[in-house]
């Protein structure tokens, strides 16, 4: 189950085929399912042994577990890799547009199935899929803005056209969470499938709180995901009693918009994100994310406030060592850094 057609093993990822469907599971439920460099290019590599199988006709992309379909990048991977060398963010950039154009540009259909949150990547993800079904326990939403990133990775390229301009806003700048049951309202999801469970009744409106019980497993509530599965496999068996070569340029059609864009802005977004990385926004970001803290936001306004630049994390590189003439001393800074003296 764990191992691709071409016999390599994956670590973060499951990859089975049964019948006419290939299934492909992030599979880093600690982690919520967020992606690391490695877990991309599994998913990459998953995608596209899919594509180019003439047995399969449909590709299902999930997650373990009940919690999450995918959180999108590795915080943790961000804050100890990217902050420290930038320039690998751009590297970084280049397997996860070719891990998102592998799901955009395959020749089959494309599921996202829902088994849990969709969050930053794990929405844009979603958003290169050809359709999405999602638990009633499920939400989505962006982050970008919170942490120190754009969502420039399918987000605002394909939110606008899915969603309207104005509800892209509202999860762009915000960081809304969105719902299920709205995200179907909104066209965000095709279509949403009681998955908590009390007893043995699902819940077609389950509350917070009934949702809150159904993960936990209290009081005889539980997540089944039963229903959903149902749907999808039967959406599959629809899709696979077409013609292949007609639902493959049907695709290539219909992602003219989402092609567009997306070709438009993703290279300036994998330059852009990388230079962004050497400034204090994603190292105040990152670093409060993985601390569990509330990010200094006022910090940096204050010191846009007082014409300081918010750039540096201890101002520009302006100030000179006069006893050992080191250069390049940030502009905050008391002591040299090399030898210690005064400055």
């Amino acid at each position: 189950m764990s191992n691709s057609p071409q016999g390599y093993k994956y670590k973060d990822v499951l990859y089975k085929v049964e019948g006419r469907v290939a299934t492909v599971t992030i599979n880093r439920p600690v982690k919520y399912n967020c992606y690391s460099v490695e877990t991309l290019g599994e998913i990459q590599d998953a995608v596209n042994s899919a594509t180019f199988d003439d047995r399969v006709a449909v590709i299902v992309l999930t997650g373990s577990g009940k919690y999450a379909f995918c959180t999108g990048g590795d915080v943790s991977e961000y804050a100890n890799v990217y902050t420290r060398a930038p320039h690998e963010y751009w590297k970084y950039m280049q397997i996860f547009r070719r891990t998102i154009e592998a799901i955009l540009r395959s020749s089959k259909p494309v599921i996202a199935r829902l088994n849990g949150m969709a969050v930053g990547g794990g929405n844009e993800i979603q958003l290169a899929c050809d359709l999405t079904f999602a638990g009633n326990h499920t939400f989505l939403g962006q982050v970008g803005t919170r942490v120190g990133s754009v969502a420039c990775g399918g987000a605002t390229q394909w939110l606008p056209i899915t969603v309207g301009a104005k509800k892209a806003v509202e999860m762009l700048y915000l960081n809304t969470r969105i719902p299920a049951k709205k995200a179907e309202e909104w066209g965000l999801v095709n279509k949403v499938l009681p998955v908590v469970c009390h007893k043995s009744d699902f819940l077609d409106n389950p509350t917070p709180d009934q949702i809150e019980k159904a993960m936990t497993e209290k009081d005889d509530y539980k997540i089944d995901f039963t229903l959903l599965d149902k749907h999808v496999m039967e959406v599959c068996v629809q899709l696979a009693e077409k013609f292949p070569e007609c639902l493959r340029y049907s695709k290539q059609q219909v992602n003219f918009w989402k092609e567009l864009s997306w070709n438009m802005t993703v290279g300036h977004a994998a330059d852009w994100l990388s230079l962004h990385f050497t400034t204090v926004e994603p190292y105040e970001g990152m670093a409060a994310f993985t601390e569990k803290r509330k990010p200094d936001y006022a910090g940096i306004r204050n010191k846009l406030a007082d014409g300081k630049s918010p750039e540096f994390l201890w101002g520009p590189y302006s100030k000179q060592c006069g006893k050992c003439s080191a250069k390049g001393i940030p502009e905050e800074f008391d002591y040299c850094g090399v030898c210690s003296a005064k400055l």
